[in-house]
């Protein structure tokens, strides 16, 4: 090897391999002092795209997490003002039976309607303050509405909370529905037969809440309370149940003594009952009549009561049996009038079509008077008659429910008073299925957050596989660079005194 002084070769490669060791020592102070193997894009290009890539998933998984923890205060908040409105509503249930006791006077139960009336007024209350982060939650604004719940676009929960303004919600209903009618009178022997009660064969098409349409058939001469058990059977798919009841209007054009004859067992066994008037109306004069019905209601099945102005006799049988009146003699003071009376829609009952009458002179005569049917839904349905007298006694066609709202609650009297109890439980019944659907919308919340933090957290394990850095193995290759730039420094000094050995060539 030749003797030179102008390039000093071994100087130059010991500097090189300083300078790589060098390098080294400040990628490894670099890597131990930011914990990152991947500090710019050149330490590892394809590794810094796939770790930004795995950054922006893992914050978006982290405030998915937290946008569903806002979805489950929301539905805390809806759910939790809902149960506060059942509450209320079933205070006015207790006094919607509190009202339907006779023992209550009519200014007994004026003061109840006032109660109920406040407490309504709180339930619209409830319903129009009920809000989070500034947003209305139960007056029907929310809406539907989408919670981002994924780290990509698109990925959302769909939900929405109920509408709870009293004006909205609460018994849908076809009122005033009949079984039949006031079939014409019928010659009886020894009061043992019934007439005709007007139901022609056909069929009742029940469209109900749960989607479904159902036919009910129905047979000549059926009656109310079977029509009423056929559409009980199929509630479970029509989302509609059904109550049965009949009611007809007795009056007398005199006073005088009187012999009817009434049944309403659905059997021909019909029983004789006597009584004196003292006038044809009024509570006083009919009030014979009323005792000795209700004597007999054991036996017949029947409850007499006075009608509104005292003007005549409402029987009533509760289950639907078809009420057979008549006579069998001619010895009756004056005329005997029988009329169908039908659900009003509110609560109360109404005459429906011309009376049927039964002369001094008629002889053993009866009438039978159907029942009337009342649909029921906490949804709205419709219903279908191909039958003369199935829905409104006459005629055929579809009746489309009416909802009887929670605001409309009226208990002033027995009447009403039952009447809201239907539409109150079918309101408690909404509430309770909207709670529910609170419930289910948090659990899924929950189930969210429990699979976005396992997502987030095995990719926050794969980024950190890309890009954190190994301190064990940074620690040996930072000793190592270290040892390496120690005997480098060392080297290129010893390289340096090289060119000194060609002096004593000149010696």
């Amino acid at each position: 090897m030749a003797a030179t002084i102008n390039t000093n070769v071994a100087s130059l490669t010991a500097q090189r391999n300083l300078g790589i060791s060098q390098g080294s020592l400040n990628t490894s102070i670099e890597r131990l002092s930011s914990g990152l193997r991947i500090n710019s894009a050149k330490d590892d290009a394809a590794g810094m795209a796939i770790s930004e890539r795995f950054t922006s998933q893992i914050r978006g998984l982290n405030q998915a997490a937290r946008n569903a923890n806002d979805g489950i205060s929301l539905a805390q908040v809806a759910e939790g003002a809902m149960k506060a409105a059942g509450d209320i509503l079933q205070r006015v249930r207790e006094l919607a039976v509190q009202s339907a006791n006779a023992s209550n006077s009519i200014s007994d139960r004026q003061a109840l309607q006032q109660e109920v009336n406040q407490l309504v007024a709180e339930l619209d209350r409830v319903a129009q303050t009920t809000e989070f982060n500034g947003q209305k939650l139960l007056d029907g604004s929310f809406g539907t509405s989408q919670f981002q719940v994924g780290a990509n676009a698109n990925q959302t929960i769909v939900a929405a909370t109920a509408n709870l303004r009293t004006n909205v919600y609460g018994n849908n209903q076809v009122s005033g529905t009949a079984a039949g009618g006031t079939g014409a009178q019928a010659a009886i022997a020894a009061a043992s037969a019934y007439g005709s009660n007007g139901v022609a064969a056909g069929s009742l098409v029940i469209n109900g809440a749960l989607g479904s349409s159902e036919t009910i058939a129905v047979a000549t001469g059926a009656h109310a309370k079977d029509v009423a058990r056929d559409i009980n059977q199929q509630t479970q798919l029509t989302g509609v149940s059904a109550t049965a009841r009949t009611e007809a209007q007795l009056a007398f054009d005199t006073a005088g003594s009187y012999a009817i004859t009434l049944e309403s067992d659905n059997t021909p066994d019909l029983k004789t009952i006597s009584f004196s008037l003292t006038s044809p109306t009024g509570s006083e004069g009919l009030s014979a009549a009323v005792q000795a019905i209700n004597e007999q209601s054991s036996k017949t099945g029947v409850i007499a009561s006075l009608n509104k102005d005292a003007s005549a006799i409402v029987l009533t049988n509760a289950t639907g049996n078809t009420i057979a009146v008549g006579h069998t003699s001619s010895d009756n003071a004056g005329i005997v009038s029988v009329t169908k009376m039908v659900g009003d829609g509110s609560g109360g009952t109404a005459v429906l079509g011309t009376p049927q009458t039964m002369a001094t002179n008629a002889g053993a005569v009866a009438v039978a008077v159907s029942g009337y049917i009342t649909l029921d839904s906490d949804k709205s349905f419709s219903a279908a008659s191909t039958t003369t007298s199935v829905l409104d006694g006459a005629g055929t066609g579809t009746l489309n429910s009416d909802l009887k709202k929670v605001s409309e609650l009226d208990i002033t009297d027995f009447s009403k008073a039952t009447h809201s109890l239907k539409t109150v439980d079918s309101a408690l019944s909404y509430i309770a299925g909207e709670r529910a659907k609170l419930g289910a919308l948090q659990s899924r919340f929950e189930t969210s957050i429990a699979s976005l933090n396992i997502t987030s957290e095995n990719m926050s394990a794969s980024r950190s596989r890309i890009l954190d850095a190994d301190f064990a193995a940074e620690t040996a290759n930072l000793t190592r660079t270290q040892i390496l730039q120690q005997a480098g420094t060392a080297m290129v000094a010893q390289a340096n005194q090289i060119p000194q050995g060609v002096l004593a060539l000149l010696k």
